[in-house]
C-alpha cells in the first residue's frame, strides 16, 4: 500500500518501574545484553515509517544520555512528566513545529520491546482511512471478575473485553487536544481513554500476543524468549 500520510512516534519513558524491584527503571534493564528501551526504539526505527520519534524521559535520568540510540538523528529527547499523559503531551509539544494536525502519531510503551513491524504495518493499514484512529489490542480469553474489597462482585462478559496494547495511533491534532482537555484526570491511563473522554470511539485492531509489556522481573525472561522466537 502506498502511504501519503506522515507518521511520528512518541515513547513515554519517564516511569520508575517500582514493581520490578530493581536498581533502575525497567526500560534500562538488560534484555539479551541490551537495554529494553534500545530494543524498543530499534524496532520502531527499523520500519522506516517515522519522520521522528520523541522520547520523553525524566529530567534526572542518568541512563538515557549514555545510550548511543539517544543520539540517533530521528530521535528527539523531551522532558517526561509525572504521569504517562504528561509525557505524551510533552512529546507532542516537542513535534509541534514539524507535525500537522492531520499527521498520525503512534504512541508506544518503552517497555514493549517485542513489537513487530508486522503489527505496526497492520495497525497503520487498518487506520489510515479513519478520522480518529485506534489501538492494537487483544481479546480476553480469561474469565474476568469484578472485585470489591478482595471479594468477587460479579463476572464480566469477556466477549466484550479487550486488553489494550501499544502502539496507539491517532491524529496529531485530535490527540493533543484530547490530552490537554484531560490533564489531571486519573481515568486517563492510555491515549485511547483520553479520546473516549472527548466522546470518540477509537477502533480496535487485533495485535500479536507476544507484544508484552515488561512489568515484573519474570517478564524479562519471557521477552527474551519471544525475541529469540521472532
Amino acid at each position: 500500500m502506498t502511504r501519503t500520510s506522515r507518521f511520528w512516534g512518541i515513547v513515554p519513558a519517564a516511569g520508575v518501574g517500582k514493581r520490578m524491584q530493581s536498581d533502575r527503571p525497567k526500560q534500562y534493564l538488560e534484555l539479551a545484553g541490551t537495554p529494553v528501551i534500545e530494543h524498543t526504539l530499534t524496532r520502531l526505527l527499523s520500519t522506516g515509517i517515522f519522520e521522528a520519534i520523541a522520547v520523553a524521559v525524566s529530567t534526572e535520568d542518568p541512563y538515557w544520555p549514555d545510550l548511543k540510540i539517544s543520539r540517533h538523528p530521528a530521535i528527539v529527547t523531551t522532558p517526561g512528566g509525572k504521569e504517562r499523559a504528561d509525557s505524551v503531551l510533552s512529546g507532542l509539544n516537542s513535534l509541534r513545529d514539524r507535525a500537522t494536525d492531520e499527521d498520525w502519531v503512534l504512541v508506544h510503551d518503552a517497555a514493549r520491546p517485542c513489537i513487530t513491524a508486522e503489527d505496526m504495518n497492520k495497525l497503520i493499514d487498518h487506520l489510515t482511512a479513519e478520522d480518529v484512529g485506534g489501538i492494537l489490542a487483544l481479546p480476553s480469553h480469561d474469565t474476568l471478575k469484578h472485585v470489591r474489597e478482595n471479594r468477587i462482585a460479579g463476572t464480566l462478559d469477556r466477549s466484550h473485553v479487550w486488553r489494550a496494547l501499544t502502539p496507539q495511533m491517532f491524529r496529531y491534532g485530535l490527540l493533543k487536544k484530547a490530552l490537554e482537555a484531560a490533564q489531571g484526570n486519573p481515568a486517563v491511563t492510555d491515549e485511547a481513554s483520553a479520546l473516549e473522554l472527548a466522546g470518540f470511539h477509537p477502533r480496535i485492531v487485533e495485535g500479536r500476543p507476544d507484544n508484552i509489556k515488561i512489568t515484573r522481573p519474570e517478564d524479562l525472561a519471557l521477552a527474551q524468549f519471544y525475541l529469540e522466537q521472532q
